[in-house]
């Protein structure tokens, strides 16, 4: 099974959060009728066939997970949902709740109770080579969570997860994609990256990027923007510097009223500022793209921008933006 530095069993089970598999026990010196006997009268539990709780009462759900890894060997490593688990990108699942387990192809686990067992060819590369209990690394759990996900914007989701929490960079994402030779979304997801990379952290915040601005020709917003209001930092989803505009993105289809008070008076702070904000739902974003990008077109030509607005496709709803409709709107 997996080699530790010190071949002692009380280190093992500090280490692995009290299990054991037999194969270790015995060799570090127990004999088996010892174990037997440990079993026989309580003082140990069967996990998994092999494994074992050298302790009583409840299990909880780092034990579960040692006893899935040891269990499917000394190659397997945690993965899919399991290692995002581990990684800090979804909470910790209940006790009991499925674990997944990634093992060599052609490795013969058996059964192994409560677990989803995963097969590749490259678990020595995809497991990370310190952590424990063995997990793939965060990169690889994306990857393998967006092999698995039902719509591009649930993958997306995992890159903005990965990144945004600082637990992997866009540059490492491109590197382990790269080494993959089948991947869903392959091309989309490169594009997708840069977008990470240039600051976009939710499906929503990529949608304004690819339906509104991108293909209408809008100038390009920097993105999570930093800026002080009253001595305390506070970040912008898109703000367009030179006009001084803000396009703020909500993803909740329903704000409490605590929230929209809190929206209204930041959106009060940036005015001090002299930042105008724009605010849209993900509703504006998915149906009544071109009108969102017609609106922002004319606010920042209000404000001094340049901008040519294109239509989108032959199905445009918005086919330009008169460059006089600002002076109109503030003579009328």
């Amino acid at each position: 099974m997996t080699a530790y530095p010190s071949p002692d069993l009380s280190d093992l089970l500090d280490i692995q959060s009290g299990v054991i598999s037999r194969q270790q026990a015995t060799s570090v010196g127990l004999p088996p009728s010892a174990i037997d006997n440990k079993l026989r009268y309580g003082r140990w539990q069967r996990l998994q066939q092999g494994v074992y709780a050298a302790f009583t009462g409840t299990v909880d759900r780092q034990a579960q997970l040692w006893g899935v890894v040891l269990r499917a060997g000394p190659k397997a490593a945690l993965s899919y949902r399991t290692a995002a688990e581990l990684h800090g990108l979804v909470p910790v699942a209940q006790p009991g709740g499925l674990i997944h387990v990634t093992v060599p192809v052609g490795c013969r686990t058996g059964l192994i109770t409560g677990a989803a067992v995963h097969y590749t060819r490259s678990v020595d590369t995809a497991r990370h080579p310190a952590m424990l209990p063995p997990r793939t690394r965060v990169e690889e759990t994306v990857l393998d969570l967006i092999q698995v996900s039902p719509s591009f914007d649930e993958a997306f989701d995992w890159l903005c997860k990965a990144v945004g929490r600082r637990l992997t960079t866009p540059e490492l994402l491109r590197s382990t994609l790269e080494s993959r030779p089948r991947m869903r979304w392959r091309a989309d997801l490169v594009i997708a990256l840069s977008d990470v990379a240039d600051g976009a952290r939710s499906p929503l915040e990529r949608r304004y990027i690819t339906a509104v601005e991108r293909p209408h020709g809008l100038p390009k917003a920097l993105r999570q923007a930093k800026i002080t209001i009253g001595g305390r930092s506070c970040y912008l989803d898109n703000f367009y510097r030179e006009a001084r505009l803000a396009v703020e993105l909500d993803g909740n289809a329903f704000h409490p009223p605590e929230r929209r008070w809190a929206d209204s008076h930041r959106d009060n702070d940036h005015a001090g500022q002299g930042i105008l904000t724009l605010r849209y739902s993900w509703a504006d974003i998915m149906n009544r793209p071109c009108e969102v990008a017609a609106q922002v077109t004319e606010l920042l030509r209000c404000r001094g921008t340049a901008v040519e607005l294109r239509r989108c496709g032959d199905s445009c709803a918005v086919r330009s933006v008169p460059k006089g409709a600002c002076a109109e709107r503030r003579r009328g």
